[in-house]
């Protein structure tokens, strides 16, 4: 069986409801799902909700609620909201699902058989937000100062509990091993670098992978240690071979694993960086099933301040899409746009109301919306709303450049987004959009229009119909529906989008009528 690209977000922690943060990940793994798809690949997309642990505890509490009924609530706001930004996972999986909690407990069950688990008791700084414990060496605690989470950065608190643990120092001169051998397996470099500082330094003795019940009762059961709970990270992780099939589904399991691209943001790098190939390799994965790549994308912040559910600054995608950008009939590719092409992925990014505003104004409304305008305007006018039939191209000096241009673009965007790299395909779409109405103005087809020059007017409107034809394959995976719309208003509803096609030239088919045109970015009010 053929492999499937594999590509996964983190699970969402579901104490409170999805912020731009959760929505950045998200849209930046559909884009990579639908770019394969274009490519005529198989592809699996994975996303869902981490339901456990004491924040959701907490959370449910403060609301009245019990932690299921909290849950399901908020569950409920992560599905409207991919569904609000035409996020295109092929599975949702929550944590609470049988499916996943009865692999959680074959693999803690292996482990302890295998005698790869210890019991013991473990004194520690606990923080509650990360569910995260830290020694005092990790913490490089001084005297007099307040003890603080490596991570987030807010108070903890000094615990002593029994559980069971996970060796994590006994895998380190494995995982540096392995680091160093697979270079692309943590990117972007940064985070590589990050990642191999620290296993120049011990790791931790071991990792504490339960909860007791009386502390946490809200978690998966130890199926041999009734009084205690699985660590909600320990539980989470799994979810990436719990639904391709781990240990119950080996034909499904090899179709999709290893996963091909994983999703995090940059505060989850240790869990995912080191806890996660350890318990991988603990369970007996060999490095050839490790994931091929876990990237770790920046924060998005307003001013020096990163966004986060704890210092109450969230901006919330729902409000963006449908209150500020509400006069916008495809607010939610704006966003989308905006979030891939903003900042490089991998850095962090400063958000406000004004850089999406100016995104929308001077990339989409004023240079691809007014390209389509323009161009189909034309059409219509100069070519009884028929595509044109095109002369010669290389009759002109304007001709051969804007189409070797146009048939290369698909080569760039192989280049970049395989690399991650949404931000530069982007700027080589707006490149080609740029050099296209810059087009139209050197050739002036209405000038051609008042000399009678039919032939060579057909040949720039056609010219420019195919520009239009390959931005709108290339932008499909960032904007779906303005690609969609693009494609109709072509008259191109009944041909499948292909990858393939963007780099052929020419393939649109002369006396085909446009089909009905409407304003794809309406005027931004100052």
């Amino acid at each position: 069986m053929a492999k499937i690209f594999y590509i996964t977000t983190p699970l969402y922690y579901v104490n409170a409801s999805p912020h731009i943060g959760h929505s950045y990940t998200t849209v930046a793994a559909d884009c990579l799902a639908r770019y394969h798809r274009l490519k005529g690949e198989s592809v699996f997309f994975l996303t869902g909700t981490d339901e456990h642990g004491q924040k959701i505890e907490q959370a449910a509490a403060a609301s009245g609620k019990t932690p299921s009924v909290f849950v399901d609530e908020v569950v409920e706001r992560f599905a409207s909201l991919w569904k609000l930004l035409s996020i295109s996972h092929d599975d949702f999986v929550r944590t609470t699902q049988p499916r996943h909690t009865q692999v959680v407990q074959v693999c803690l069950t292996k482990l302890r058989q295998e005698g790869k688990l210890q019991q013991a008791s473990y004194e520690g700084w606990y923080c509650t937000p990360c569910e995260t414990f830290w020694t005092d060496e990790e913490l490089k605690l001084k005297p007099g100062t307040t003890v603080t989470c490596g991570n987030c950065g807010r108070g903890v608190e000094r615990v002593k509990e029994d559980g069971w643990y996970l060796p994590l120092r006994q895998h380190q001169d494995w995982l540096r091993g392995f680091l160093a051998s697979h270079p692309t397996f943590i990117q972007p470099q940064t985070r590589y670098n990050e990642i191999a500082s620290l296993l120049e330094q011990p790791l931790p003795e071991c990792l504490c992978i339960t909860r007791p019940r009386n502390r946490v009762a809200w978690g998966i059961s130890v199926p041999f240690s009734p009084q205690h709970v699985t660590y909600v990270w320990f539980d989470a992780l799994l979810n990436y071979v719990s639904v391709p099939g781990y240990l119950t589904d080996g034909t499904r399991f090899e179709s999709l694993w290893p996963a091909d691209a994983q999703f995090i943001g940059k505060d989850i790098l240790r869990h995912h960086a080191v806890y996660w190939p350890i318990i991988l390799h603990a369970l007996g994965l060999s490095d050839e099933q490790m994931p091929r790549t876990i990237f770790a994308h920046g924060w998005w912040k307003i001013g020096e301040q990163k966004i986060s559910k704890s210092r109450g600054n969230i901006v919330d995608p729902t409000v963006v899409v449908k209150e500020f950008l509400k006069d916008q009939p495809y607010a939610a590719d704006v966003y989308r746009y905006f979030l891939l092409r903003e900042v490089p992925f991998g850095q962090d990014g400063s958000f406000s109301e004004d850089a999406i505003a100016k995104r929308l104004s001077t990339d989409l409304a004023n240079d691809l919306g007014n390209l389509v305008h323009r161009t189909l305007s034309m059409i219509e006018r100069y070519s009884d709303g028929r595509l044109p039939q095109a002369g010669p191209v290389g009759c002109a000096v304007e001709d051969v450049p804007l189409r070797d241009e146009a048939m290369g673009l698909a080569k760039q965007l192989d280049e970049r987004l395989p690399a991650l790299d949404f931000s530069g395909a982007l700027k080589a779409v707006c490149h080609l959009i740029t050099h296209a109405n810059r087009y139209i103005e050197s050739t002036a087809p209405w000038q051609l229009a008042t000399e009678k020059d039919s032939a060579r007017l057909h040949t720039v409107l056609a010219m420019l119909a195919e520009v239009i034809r390959i931005a709108a394959i290339t932008l499909s995976p960032f904007m779906p529906s303005v690609a969609e719309a693009m494609w109709e208003q072509l008259g191109l509803q009944n041909v499948p989008r292909r990858w393939l096609d963007a780099a052929q030239w020419p393939t649109l088919t002369a006396g085909q009528p446009l089909g009905t045109r409407s304003v794809l970015f309406p005027k931004v009010s100052s």
